[in-house]
């Protein structure tokens, strides 16, 4: 009598599994760590600096101080995490395990928006008592005013800035090329605002860094949001869609 047995199917990892996977990734490189590190002592350094220098006891204002970092550590952490695979040469590994490559590319860009949501949370709670404190040194009255949708423009800010990085890398694939695209973008936007009304009208519809600031405003128009919509269609979404259909479509060696 002949036994048949069956064969092993090949079972599809979950959403989920592939967040988790690249969630480690993300913390557990030594690159990776360290730039979470720097993220996190930056913060508290520039929140504690103005704090005690200036004697600023307004919580909101100490927050946002460490914006300042994040606007450059973030985007770059975003470029890091997605060009990995291909510097260290294991995106062949990694899509062998998974085919579905547009679920790979989904899940490495998740976790890193949510830290870029999380950095800011850090900032805020960072800034409670260094404005408790400076209120107390410089014998002034801490205001406490926290806007919701201030904080809210404010990380919805920070993740879109997140999402530039990660679309840059996305698209180039190197991430010294895209680092230096990312940082050298708002040099050129401020060069190109000087170049009469063209130049300032191209600038005020293409500049993420410049139309991006309305999201922390109680006040935005129409022609706000559309501002906003030409920046992260240029500067996020046509790089995206471009990177992935790259990465779709190309071999992995």
């Amino acid at each position: 009598m002949t036994t048949h047995i069956a064969p092993r199917t090949w079972q599809r990892s979950t959403f989920g599994t592939l967040l988790r996977v690249e969630t480690r990734k993300l913390l557990d490189t030594r690159t990776s760590r360290i730039m979470t590190a720097v993220l996190v002592v930056v913060a508290v350094a520039l929140v504690a600096g103005r704090g005690v220098v200036t004697g600023t006891a307004d919580l909101f204002t100490l927050a946002g101080t460490a914006g300042a970092a994040f606007g450059i550590l973030l985007p770059v952490l975003g470029i890091l995490s997605i060009t990995g695979e291909w510097h260290h040469r294991t995106a062949l590994t990694t899509f062998t395990l998974e085919p579905r490559r547009a679920r790979v590319l989904v899940a490495k860009c998740v976790p890193v928006l949510v830290a870029a949501a999380l950095a800011c949370v850090l900032a805020v709670l960072v800034a409670l008592p260094v404005t408790a404190v400076a209120a107390s040194v410089a014998g002034v009255e801490a205001s406490w005013r926290l806007e919701p949708y201030e904080l809210l423009g404010w990380i919805a800010t920070m993740v879109l800035v997140t999402a530039q990085g990660l679309a840059l890398g996305l698209l180039v694939l190197n991430a010294p090329a895209a680092i230096v695209i990312y940082l050298v973008s708002p040099m050129v936007w401020s060069f190109v605002g000087q170049l009469g009304k063209g130049g300032k009208a191209m600038a005020q519809w293409l500049d993420l860094n410049s139309t991006s600031d309305v999201l922390m405003s109680g006040d935005v128009t129409g022609g706000d949001l559309a501002r906003l919509a030409a920046s992260v269609t240029v500067w996020i979404v046509v790089p995206a869609v471009v990177g992935t259909l790259r990465v779709l479509r190309s071999d992995v060696t």
